[in-house]
């Protein structure tokens, strides 16, 4: 399926990382300078939420839990 956003998203991003030969850690650098520059000028970036913490069941684990394995050979 073809998406026009997403076309357009994954051009803008492969140019941009070309701008800096393909370097994660050039890509990453410009980023950050180009966030700090927008808080600079009073825009403001939302945090995003922490990721709630799953609570374990006593009974996970329980359906592929050891059983003892029967005698293959008789």
């Amino acid at each position: 399926m073809n998406d026009e956003i997403l076309d357009e998203v994954r051009a803008i991003r492969e140019a941009h990382a070309a701008a800096f030969h393909f370097d994660l850690d050039a890509v990453y650098a410009d980023i950050k300078q180009r966030e700090m520059e927008h808080q600079a000028q009073g825009k403001r970036f939302v945090d995003p939420p922490a990721t709630p913490r799953q609570v374990r069941s006593p009974y996970q684990g329980i359906r592929f839990g050891h059983r003892p394995c029967e005698d293959r050979n008789s």
